[in-house]
């Protein structure tokens, strides 16, 4: 019998990533939900219009790695009113790349009613949704590949320690490969970002061989941890109730705004 291992799944679409993406896009569900964004996208003209249509916007949040806050739309609608172009918007206050990369996209206070008739946004939102979709389908087979495949998508763009902490995919990926106890999660914001730049030169990360070595460590020591727990699924790390729907960052910068 052949064994599967993480890593194995992992470079199957990591080395063929072109063929799986249009696997992904050709699908029946993917395909329905790309063609009925590009077909009224660019009916939208204000940021409540897009609010107010559920399947544009929870497409578009998904996108974006924020499929678990399509609830929160009194948040998002703050976000997009007040676009990015200002250090107090919103947007650049929470502390969240992926929100931040959306308002950046559908910059409704910047552009107006012209903000979805670009193209290139089209483009780039139908790009994120099938790696989204991807990463999905793979997480139903394999949590581990999931978790590989996104913070290989993700991790390049890191500027921070704060970064890791504010995303628990990318978190759970870099505990596991340095064996890092989840329990350090309940210390302090800060007290935990000193510990991770200790260990971690975000640079490395831009490295292509570098990154490759560390998703390697990430999926053997996946594998190890499942076997230990008798090989139970580790889908708890992406869908845990325990755990919040934003980063601790984010919370706590929500708690600073409260003030």
């Amino acid at each position: 019998m052949t064994v599967t291992t993480t890593l194995s799944s992992y470079l199957t679409i990591a080395r063929n990533l072109a063929k799986w993406q249009t696997i992904t896009r050709t699908s029946p569900d993917v395909a329905s939900q790309i063609d009925y964004f590009t077909a009224h996208i660019d009916k939208i003209k204000s940021a409540d219009e897009f609010i107010r249509n559920p399947r544009l916007f929870n497409f578009a949040m998904s996108a974006f790695g924020l499929g678990d806050m399509t609830y929160a739309k009194g948040l998002m609608s703050k976000v997009l009113q007040q676009g990015v172009a200002s250090d107090k918007a919103l947007a650049n206050r929470l502390g969240n790349s992926n929100i931040r990369a959306f308002a950046k996209a559908f910059d409704f206070a910047a552009h107006g009613a012209d903000t979805t008739s670009s193209a290139s946004l089209k483009n780039d939102v139908v790009a994120r949704f099938v790696e989204q979709s991807l990463e999905s389908s793979q997480g139903k087979q394999n949590p581990g590949v999931e978790l590989a495949l996104y913070f290989r998508r993700n991790a390049p763009n890191l500027t921070s320690a704060y970064g890791i902490l504010a995303d628990r995919n990318i978190l759970k990926v870099v505990q596991t490969a340095l064996d890092i106890p989840p329990v350090t999660s309940r210390q302090p914001i800060d007290t935990q970002a000193r510990m991770l730049s200790s260990k971690i030169r975000l640079a490395d990360f831009k490295d292509p061989k570098k990154l490759e070595t560390f998703i390697a460590r990430f999926a053997a020591l996946y594998d190890s941890n499942a076997a230990a727990n008798g090989g139970a699924s580790a889908s708890l790390f992406l869908s845990d109730p325990a755990s919040p729907a934003m980063g601790a960052d984010i919370l706590l910068n929500l708690q600073k705004l409260k003030r």
